[in-house]
């Protein structure tokens, strides 16, 4: 037999019809309930008022706080509010109290909130969070297996225009594959010198970079126009963790060299700083020995990739039992007749959609998961519509 559940109002309810009868005293009653008979005679008394609305539960909030701002002193914070709307709460309470020093004001806190209950604080705009992947986790067991990209910091030249320099190591080798001064770091200029490698390098498996521009954005999997170039030649592009350059921390010790043997000081035009990096670049591969390779230099350890740059890009190919849409000009897809946004980087290409449970898609950009398709939510959004367009 199962316990039985029994609420306050159903006991207080039958208190009160026990006590009509007159069969048992009030101790008798308040020793049955469990309850003093100062309870019992108050639920009595509120009864006998008020009927059986007297026995529901009453809010204990106080009727007035001993702590509660004056309100003089709130239409004296809201008037100063007005006058000096973008004011915050700490310079109003400043401006109160050179004007009425005798007043004892509340902290800056409680003049925030006394602004926040009366709408006077705009809301901010709730920014877009993008998930990250994490910690890579690829090992560097091989010459081209993965690739460190980055940008080593801005620095004017003499001449006071100012030189990106973009380096490009193998992770296994330390072998500098490339360090070219850009006057920005547009994928336009980019993307030109990333070409020149691949075709004189072959391609690797990976490029690991930070999540800054040309390499990554703000869009589904941090794709930028630079890394779709890469997946579709075949490339994979891995990110280190927001604010953990130690994850690639073989390329950052790069750069600190670098930068002492180029940079300080910086020579007096880009062409002549690009010839800086040029021999920099030689004596490092060459004959610099590395601590990390038992004392050998990293063109040693180093041999191109066996993956040649295509002359043309290959097209994105999936599984048969992916489902295949193209992305429009707008960025999105249509999927059961609705319209699904994915991401203006894929304009013009395919993306694949493999369905891992009942409704449950995960889309794909070739080897690349860019997220998850729930086509439980587009058919509460459709019933949603439906309801308001009746109601209208």
């Amino acid at each position: 037999m199962p316990w039985r559940n029994t609420a306050p109002m159903d006991q207080r309810t039958q208190f009160i019809a026990d006590h009509l009868r007159e069969t048992q005293t009030i101790t008798e009653l308040c020793d049955r309930y469990g309850v003093s008979r100062k309870t019992g005679y108050k639920w009595i008394d509120r009864y006998l008022r008020l009927g059986p609305a007297g026995l529901e539960e009453r809010s204990r909030r106080p009727h007035r706080a001993p702590n509660q701002t004056a309100d003089e002193i709130v239409a004296a914070l809201l008037e100063a509010r007005h006058r000096h709307p973008v004011w915050g709460g700490k310079k109003l309470r400043a401006l109160l109290q050179r004007r009425h020093p005798r007043w004892t004001l509340p902290g800056r806190s409680t003049v925030c909130d006394i602004l926040s209950r009366h709408g006077l604080v705009p809301t901010r705009r709730q920014r877009r969070r993008i998930g990250h992947p994490g910690k890579p986790t690829t090992i560097m067991a091989a010459p081209n297996a993965v690739w460190c990209a980055d940008y080593k910091g801005q620095f004017k030249t003499g001449d006071g225009r100012y030189c990106y320099p973009l380096t490009v190591t193998d992770g296994f080798s330390r072998y500098l594959l490339g360090c070219q001064g850009l006057s920005s770091t547009t994928v336009a200029e980019a993307q030109p010198v990333f070409t020149r490698l691949f075709k004189e390098y072959g391609l690797p498996l990976r490029i690991r970079t930070d999540n800054g521009v040309p390499f990554a954005t703000t869009t589904l999997a941090r794709l930028s126009k630079l890394s779709a170039w890469w997946v579709r030649l075949g490339i994979l592009p891995e990110f280190i963790e927001p604010g953990r350059p130690d994850q690639n921390g073989r390329h950052e010790r790069m750069h600190r060299t670098l930068t002492a043997a180029t940079t300080r000081p910086a020579a007096g035009s880009l062409g002549a700083q690009q010839r800086r990096f040029n021999g920099f670049r030689e004596e490092v591969n060459h004959e610099r020995p590395h601590e990390a390779l038992d004392q050998q230099t990293p063109a040693t350890c180093y041999h191109q990739s066996p993956r040649p740059m295509p002359d043309r890009l290959p097209p994105l190919e999936y599984p048969d039992r992916f489902e295949v849409r193209y992305v429009s000009a707008n960025g999105g897809i249509r999927w059961n007749r609705r319209w699904v946004n994915v991401s203006t980087v894929c304009v013009g290409e395919y993306v694949g959609l493999e369905e891992i449970d009942d409704g449950i898609w995960n889309v794909y950009f070739g080897p690349l998961r860019l997220g998850r398709l729930l086509e439980r939510h587009m058919r509460i959004e459709d019933a949603y519509g439906r309801l308001r367009r009746r109601h209208v």
